[in-house]
This record gives C-alpha cells, structure tokens and sequence, in this order.
C-alpha cells in the first residue's frame, strides 16, 4: 500500500511559506480567480511580522519607488525594479488601510500601524487571503518540491502529495529560526541547479572579543559613525545610532555594518572604532575642547569628556589613554588634548567575534538573482518554480525596505503563477 495520498486534482497554483511575501503572492493569485493552495509549517500566518519592528511592524517605508531602491545594493534595486513598481509602498499602505489598519509616519519615514500591534496588520492580511478564496493549511510541512524535466510537477508533504505546476517558494532565509526560517527552501532546490549565494548574517547584532562593564549595557551613543578596519584600512562605515548591550553591540548603525563586516570576517580580522562627532573634523574638534577649558580651567576633563561621551563611559575610555578623570582642565598638556580628540574620533571599541546569523532582522545570501526573472519571479532554470521574499539574494537596509520587498516580489510571483496556470488551461 502506497504511504502517500495522491491528490487527483491538479492544484492551479500552491504557495510554500505563509509570511509576508507568501501571503502576498496567494492573495495576489486567488484575487486573478486561480485556486491557490497556501502552506505554512507554523500553526499560525505570518508569525515572523509579529516580531518585525519590536511588534509594532514597520510596514514599509515612505518616499518614492527609486528612494525605495536605493536602500538595496545596485544589483538587488535593479532585481526589484519591476515588482517594485508593480506593486509598491502606496499599493500595500493601500490595501490595510482598506481594511481598517490606520498608519503613521514616523520623522525618519518608518511607516507604522497607529496601534503599534503587528497582529493588526496579519489579520488585515488574513482577511484578504479568506475572501480571496485561498485555501490555508497551517502546521503544516513541505518535505519536497517534484521537479520532472526541469519543470514543477507537485510538492510532497508528510503523507501526501499536492500536484501542481506552479509552486511558489516564499520560506524565507534563515534568521530568526524560531519563526520558521529554517532555510528550508534551499534544501527543496538543491537538485535544481539554481546557485545559493552563501548565506550570511545582515541586520544582526555583533558580539566582541573584548568585555565591556556590565552596566554598559543599554547605553546608546546617538549619530555616530561606525568604522571597519581591516589591516588598518578602512573598508566600510555607517551612521546613525550605536547601542552597547550586555552580549555585545547592536542598535541601526551596527545591524547595518554587519553584512559588510560579516563579508570580512570571512577571511580577516575585523576592529571597529567609532566617531562619536562625525560632523566635526579632528581640528575643529580640538578648537572646540579648547574653547571650554579656557572657560571652564577649574572643571575636571571628565566633566569636558562628558560633552561628547556618555557618563558612563567617560571614565574607562580616558583611564584607557591615561588621562585621569579627575585631572583639572587647566593641566591638560597639548599630547593628552590630543588624545583626547582621537578618543572622541577614532574610539577603539573591539574586535569582532561573532556575528550570529540566527539573530539578524534578514539574512543575507540565497537564490543567486542571476537565475531568477525579475518580472516575473519565475525561475530561468525550472519551469513552474517561482520565488519571492527573503530566500532571494536580496538584503536591504533597515526601515521597512525588506518587508516591502517581500511584498512586491510576492505580489509579482503570485500574478506570474496564475497569468502561467491561465495560460496552460486555455492551451490546446
């Protein structure tokens, strides 16, 4: 007796993996009146928008479709051009707040729900993929996509296979394993051929080899530069806000600087230093610090380290160029100014360890864009295998770009699906 049940009736289109861009891609298919067939290994949808944005969801972002791009490498804006402006940040704002989820915009464009709850925004999503007629399995697992002839004939699941010629893969990368992104759809691939783009960490705190002092963590240094150093050389820098926390360091500037950083750790040492005054070079720095110890000869220089410091670190990176805290300003020989100045400028803040891929917002890597039809999200070697969020070699920056390009990625794979699936149907 055959451990498998059969389906007999051919799925038009089956999505794999119920997160944004899946979700997206099913309602985008059903919505063209193609019977779609969602699967989603959790017990419930959408589990990894939940945690997105610290549970508030930072939907998207605000701005033009080309200030979207430019939040992606070259290669990945051009990629993403064409769902992009398929279906953008206006066509998804569009959609929930069609369904009662009011938005706000943050200073930085970071686009919000006015309720700050992620789950507002799956419902709204939910909604869609029910009165679209999609059909939802959830705690449910994919064990293979049937390839016959470089063309998709179906996917296996436990005790059952689902024929089908039009599979969409949207399972994500691999942080964030607790939700799910287990880096499944690489394995279902692997007999294709298609390239996966080694995958590494982005958007992922970074732990040192050095210690801080415990009560360091949670001290944030706002708009700062962040500077890798390879062999004294400079190969990359971010701004914006920089966190110590009690494992390492994390906050925007960091998360943004680790898929770089992670590159050359690869194959090098990598040290980081910080600007905490980008805005000033070294000499109008150091005009600066002598302005305020000429009005203020009596103060120590901690209190002067102060100004550009955070208190909680004034002593231990003044201790660490010997200059004491406590040393009235008036004292402060033109050497220790100095030092000073490149404390401020260039602060040594460690080598890198580690930079867990499991715990970034996205991971870098995966199904290398060379071998996938940005117009349609189908795959250039297998006929029937589409893709669309995060299991693409596609990591942008943070602030809702990555989610957006979940959705218009999904939003393109769905249509393609069931424009293919009509195709078929309609052939003699």
């Amino acid at each position: 007796m055959n451990e498998f049940k059969k389906t007999n009736i051919e799925n038009p289109v089956v999505v794999i993996g119920g997160g944004a861009s899946g979700m997206i891609a099913a309602w985008r298919a059903a919505s063209l009146g193609v019977p779609t067939l969602l699967i989603e290994k959790n017990k419930k949808l959408g589990i990894k928008i939940l945690i997105s944005g610290g549970g508030k969801c930072n939907i998207t972002h605000d701005g033009n479709i080309e200030d979207l791009l430019k939040s992606f490498q070259k290669n990945e804006a051009l990629f993403l051009k064409p769902s992009v402006y398929k279906f953008n940040n206006r066509s998804i704002l569009k959609l929930l707040e069609e369904r009662g989820v009011e938005t706000y915009t943050r200073d930085d464009g970071k686009i919000f729900p006015k309720s700050n709850d992620a789950s507002d925004v799956i419902a709204a999503l939910e909604w869609y993929l029910r009165n679209a007629g999609v059909e939802i399995r959830t705690d449910c697992s994919v064990q293979e996509i049937i390839f016959e002839n470089n063309c998709v004939t179906g996917v296996k699941l436990n005790n059952e296979i689902i024929y089908s010629s039009n599979v969409i893969l949207a399972t994500g990368g691999v942080s964030y394993p607790q939700t799910g992104t287990t880096g499944d759809g690489f394995r279902f691939i692997e007999k294709t051929g298609h390239t996966i783009v080694p995958l590494r960490p982005a958007l992922a705190p970074i732990k040192l080899s050095n210690k801080f002092p415990y009560g360091w963590g949670g001290v944030a240094i706002r708009d700062a530069e962040l500077i890798c150093l390879v062999n004294n050389r400079k190969t990359h820098s971010e701004r914006g806000d920089f966190l110590f926390t009690h494992e390492g360091i994390s906050g925007p500037t960091v998360l943004e600087l680790s898929k770089y950083a992670a590159m050359e750790l690869a194959n090098n040492k990598v040290e980081l230093i910080l600007d905490t005054q980008p805005d000033k070079d070294a000499t109008m720095l150091d005009s600066e610090i002598q302005q305020l110890i000429g009005l203020h000869p009596n103060k120590q220089i901690g209190n002067i380290a102060g100004l550009f410091l955070p208190n909680r670190l004034v002593n231990h990176f003044l201790n660490s160029i010997n200059i004491d805290p406590e040393k009235e300003c008036r004292k402060l020989i033109k050497e220790e100014r100095k030092q000073l100045v490149k404390l401020i400028k260039e602060m040594f803040i460690g080598t890198i360890d580690t930079i867990d891929i499991t715990k970034g917002e996205v991971s870098a890597g995966g199904i290398s864009l060379k071998e996938v039809d940005p117009k349609t999200m189908q795959s250039r070697l297998v006929k029937g295998l589409y893709f669309c969020g995060e299991v693409l070699d596609i990591a942008g920056r943070i602030g809702g770009y990555n989610l957006q390009a979940a959705y218009s990625t999904g939003f393109t794979a769905g249509e393609s699906a069931a424009i293919n699936y009509k195709s078929q149907s309609t052939t003699p």
